[in-house]
């Protein structure tokens, strides 16, 4: 049976924030099916023009699924973005793998998600500045790439690959050396991974 892993994309998505978390699930593990969710069927609009058509609303979204992330972009802090907390909570109250990255960040920040657990964003500043008194947690929040605490993982708009590192360990696609030098192979380019000994880690 196929792992669903759900893709929450709104419009104006940053569309650069997940390529290399989705292709290299497809790439590499059979097991998972990736599928995009939004607020309104139909094609979504990313803001490089990458259109993707969606497979589910946050409304008809099959009530189990294996994985969810929340991609960057400039609609999270719109009043329609409260339908995915839907999503958000059926992730956290089954404790399913869950990451956001830039903008979703401060999209949970608002609504209490990350007053509980280490994390990061864009920057703390910016952080506070929109959650205001609905965030309590500044003393976890932690100036890193990406960061993984109770199976949420979050990342600021610059860390696409952290984020894709972390949430492949979360999702039990890649792990230990194999991440390890998926990473590096992907951070720093095929000729210092040559000389690394480094293969292509995936194909």
């Amino acid at each position: 049976m196929k792992k669903l892993f759900l893709v929450v994309i709104l419009p104006k998505f940053a569309d650069w924030e997940t390529a290399f978390l989705t292709s290299t699930i497809k790439s590499i593990d059979p097991d998972y099916e990736v599928k995009y969710v939004s607020i309104e069927k139909g094609i979504c609009t990313s803001i490089g023009g990458l259109r993707v058509n969606i497979d589910y609303t946050v409304q008809n979204t099959p009530k189990e699924f294996s994985g969810l992330v929340l991609v960057g972009g400039l609609s999270w802090r719109t009043k329609e973005s409260e339908a995915v907390m839907a999503l958000v909570n059926t992730s956290l109250t089954n404790k399913i793998p869950m990451g956001a990255i830039c903008d979703a960040t401060v999209f949970l920040g608002i609504n209490g998600i990350l007053n509980n657990i280490k994390h990061t964003s864009n920057t703390l500043t910016e952080l506070k500045s929109y959650a205001k008194d609905k965030y309590t947690n500044k003393e976890n929040y932690i100036n890193e790439q990406a960061v993984v605490d109770n199976n949420i993982i979050t990342a600021n708009g610059t860390a696409a690959l952290e984020f894709t590192k972390l949430m492949l360990s979360a999702l039990g696609v890649m792990q230990g050396k194999q991440l390890d030098d998926y990473y590096y192979f992907m951070k720093n380019g095929i000729y210092k991974s040559i000389q690394q000994g480094i293969k292509i880690p995936f194909k």
